[in-house]
């Protein structure tokens, strides 16, 4: 049983990177709280409600790596979620 067990959390460390890279990234600057907590590992309500707070109160996210300025986000939460997500730039008017 044991054995099993293993064999079914490794097959599970092969197909977890298959499924975030098929998702479509998550756009910083758009996403509510609880998208954020869903999609982002290590990200749960609080870290995710800050997200959005930081953003509200500074405007919109320049870029991905302007996530550390969040607080309780670092570079390595940021590295192990940087495949999904996104920072979309409105397209300036014509």
């Amino acid at each position: 049983m044991l054995y099993l067990l293993k064999r079914a959390c490794a097959l599970s460390l092969v197909l977890v990177p298959t499924f975030i890279s098929a998702a479509e990234p998550l756009d910083i600057n758009s996403a509510t709280a609880e998208q954020l907590a869903l999609a982002l590992s290590g990200v749960g309500e609080s870290k995710a409600e800050a997200i959005v707070a930081y953003r509200d109160a500074n405007g919109p996210f320049a870029s991905i790596d302007d996530l550390v300025k969040v607080k309780g986000i670092g570079s390595s939460l940021l590295d192990k979620n940087r495949i999904v997500i996104q920072v979309k730039t409105e397209a300036a008017p014509n």
